[in-house]
């Protein structure tokens, strides 16, 4: 029961993101997914801006660092497996939550010197999450490839890891991309692969279990 537990904070936690992903968009006129950032639906100026922050990904954020801290417990463990989930829960879970309590300014721009504090630390905890989210990944790869029952996971986790490690270099060479939006869409489904593929795994074990 605790296995299906831990699974469905995984499942929920990213449910919450891309509900409110997909939602925010749709609230702005003329907003595109293809060249603006997701945080621009969530922006200060923006009408619902709060909702999404509050019912969305403050929310999804808790839900995604419990999950991480939790996940470690119920699958073959190593230093490699434990290191990258801890990273996933403080750079990604605390990462969504802290991005969500600070929205950036409107259009989310990169110069510091036109810059709120709150788009400050909007930015730094974004760029800190995506920097480690690609390393914290290929860690929890490598760290399953030993397990025989858990290599199609192991390979999911590594290729989602180089995925979203080469999309993120491409946003990082140019934060003004006119595809930007479509490079961190590209990226957050990596996550949201890697987090269904392992909790789904981890309910799997749980029913297997159960079963004998």
């Amino acid at each position: 029961m605790r296995n299906k537990l831990i699974a469905y904070l995984g499942i929920l936690g990213v449910s919450l993101f891309a509900i409110a992903a997909i939602v925010g968009p749709l609230l702005i006129e003329d907003y595109s997914v293809v060249s603006q950032y997701i945080s621009e639906s969530f922006a200060v100026d923006t009408r619902y801006g709060t909702y999404l922050q509050y019912l969305g990904y403050v929310p999804s954020g808790i839900l995604l660092t419990m999950y991480c801290f939790s996940a470690p417990k119920k699958i073959p463990s190593s230093k490699l497996v434990v290191a990258g989930f801890f990273g996933l829960a403080l750079f990604y879970g605390l990462g969504t939550t802290l991005v969500g309590l600070f929205p950036c300014d409107a259009g989310c721009p990169t110069d510091v010197m036109d810059s709120s504090l709150a788009q400050l630390i909007h930015n730094a905890v974004a760029s800190l999450t995506y920097i480690f989210f690609p390393i914290c990944l290929m860690g929890i790869g490598l760290g399953l490839k030993k397990s025989e029952n858990y290599n199609r996971l192991s390979q999911i986790a590594i290729v989602t890891g180089i995925i979203s490690g080469i999309f993120i270099f491409a946003l990082f060479s140019n934060p003004e991309s006119g595809y930007r939006g479509i490079l961190q869409r590209i990226i957050e489904t990596c996550f949201i692969v890697f987090i269904v593929s392992s909790a789904l795994r981890i309910k799997e074990g749980s029913e297997g279990r159960s079963a004998k």
